[in-house]
């Protein structure tokens, strides 16, 4: 929030506070993005029910602080293991036995996945929203004499997510589990022949795309503090959009994608319309598809024959 005087300055410090707000909301699209990023670009499959584990993660965390008392890190932490587990459990009982089937089944498998997650949320938790008291306890930062203000979630969110992006590509790159996932995605055939267990590999990277979920989850509700069955849905699709728009596969593109469409998202309510705001999204993504199919940083597939 920010207090409006008369002058010049107002304009550049609303344009600035909508800006920094569209940053935040798209880190945590990224981090969101981060999960569908990987678990693409290792297992070739879209995890539709993504967008559902931020949801679990979310109620994992309220159950914890509000029902349990526990104190805000026992409750992150309670969240990323609960969803660790829902997503290695997905990977192991839904997606595993269709490794070798047509895409379609795998991807009407991932929609009847989330549909379980929502419906199973709506019988324990019922419709009616919760709601959620924010984990970050930072305060909110005055700026510029006070006439512009950051909420502390928003610069956590930030924070956090520019964290997980280099701790990703650090242990992509450096770690003997990250240069497995390399091999797997390049070819699965030839990274077994090599000794690299693809099962352990996969499931692993469930866990951590699911792990991210429950971080973003609570990011998510911490900055909108409300929690339904259908908390993850809308941001989930939106996450996906921004993979492809900063080119699927590629966790820089996630991270750089899911900031753009936050960005866009956020200035589209605040000068054109509210309502309006998530065509806008869409219709800058089928723009950057048509000009650069992979996305922003993607790499063209050649499909092996």
């Amino acid at each position: 929030m920010r207090r409006h005087q008369p002058g010049r300055g107002v304009g550049l410090l609303d344009f600035l506070t909508y800006v920094v707000t569209g940053i935040s909301l798209g880190s945590i699209y990224a981090i969101i993005a981060l999960g569908y990023t990987m678990v693409y670009g290792i297992a070739k499959m879209l995890n539709f029910a993504h967008g559902d584990i931020i949801m679990v993660g979310g109620y994992a965390s309220f159950i914890a602080t509000s029902n349990l008392g526990l104190p805000s890190y026992v409750s992150v932490m309670i969240s990323m293991a609960v969803c660790t587990l829902l997503g290695v459990m997905i990977e192991r009982f839904a997606y595993r036995p269709l490794r070798k089937a047509a895409p379609l089944a795998v991807l009407i498998t991932a929609i009847g996945v989330s549909y379980l997650l929502q419906n199973v949320a709506l019988l324990i938790f019922g419709a009616s929203p919760k709601s959620y008291t924010s984990m970050v306890t930072l305060p909110t930062q005055s700026f510029a004499g006070g006439e512009l203000t950051i909420t502390g979630t928003t610069i956590v969110t930030i924070a956090v997510s520019v964290v997980i992006m280099i701790g990703l590509t650090v242990f992509i790159k450096k770690s003997k589990a990250g240069r497995a996932m390399l091999a797997v995605s390049e070819d699965k055939g030839a990274a077994q022949l090599m000794g690299v267990n693809v099962n352990r590999t996969i499931a692993l990277t469930f866990a951590i795309g699911s792990a991210l979920a429950a971080i973003a989850g609570i990011l998510l509700c911490s900055a909108f503090p409300t929690l339904t069955p259908y908390t993850g849905a809308m941001p989930g699709i939106k996450a996906f959009v921004a993979a492809v728009f900063g080119g699927i596969g590629s966790i820089p593109g996630a991270m750089i994608g899911g900031i753009l469409l936050g960005v866009i998202e956020n200035l589209s309510k605040a000068y054109i319309s509210s309502q309006m705001s998530d065509a806008i999204v869409f219709s800058v993504l089928i723009l950057v598809l048509l000009f650069k199919p992979t996305g922003i940083l993607g790499k063209k597939i050649t499909e092996k024959v």
